[in-house]
């Protein structure tokens, strides 16, 4: 069996399952850090909320919006994986995907756990940006920038 099919299988499936059971998909009231995402190339549109604490901690965290299926497995995914972290790690770890799915990631030490089944999006250049939105939204969230986030 080739490895890449594999790689390629498995990644279908989380894909497949997170757009079809989004996880933290729900608008979120009184967030303490929000934005406002858009990928004008394909017309993918999410909001983001982030509940923090004292401590900069991501209490909660979640999204609505619409979007392909890469975009919405991607803020859920991320949803799961900044949940109790600090606002310190959520930009390492923005750092991160956004390397590994451009295809810059050359370390095997980070903290990217789950997220690295996105690897093999580097492949599909027109898709990065989908796989990208709703962690460019993040960093806007973090930057509370207030205009809409774009990938653009």
């Amino acid at each position: 069996m080739n490895p890449n099919s594999l790689d390629l299988d498995i990644y279908q499936q989380v894909i497949l399952e997170h757009n079809r059971h989004p996880q933290n998909f729900f608008e979120m009231p009184n967030p303490t850090l929000k934005a406002e995402g858009f990928n004008p190339l394909c017309g993918d549109h999410l909001w983001l909320y982030l509940q923090t604490d004292a401590q900069s901690r991501i209490q909660d965290i979640s999204f609505q919006g619409s979007g392909c299926a890469i975009s919405k497995a991607s803020a859920s995914m991320m949803t799961m994986s900044l949940k109790g972290k600090t606002l310190k790690e959520a930009e390492v770890l923005f750092e991160e995907f956004h390397h590994l799915i451009t295809g810059e990631l050359n370390t095997a030490e980070n903290q990217l756990g789950k997220l690295k089944v996105f690897a093999g999006i580097c492949r599909y250049p027109s898709r990065i940006k989908c796989a990208g939105l709703a962690w460019h939204t993040l960093r806007g969230a973090l930057k509370k920038i207030e205009n809409v986030v774009s990938t653009e």
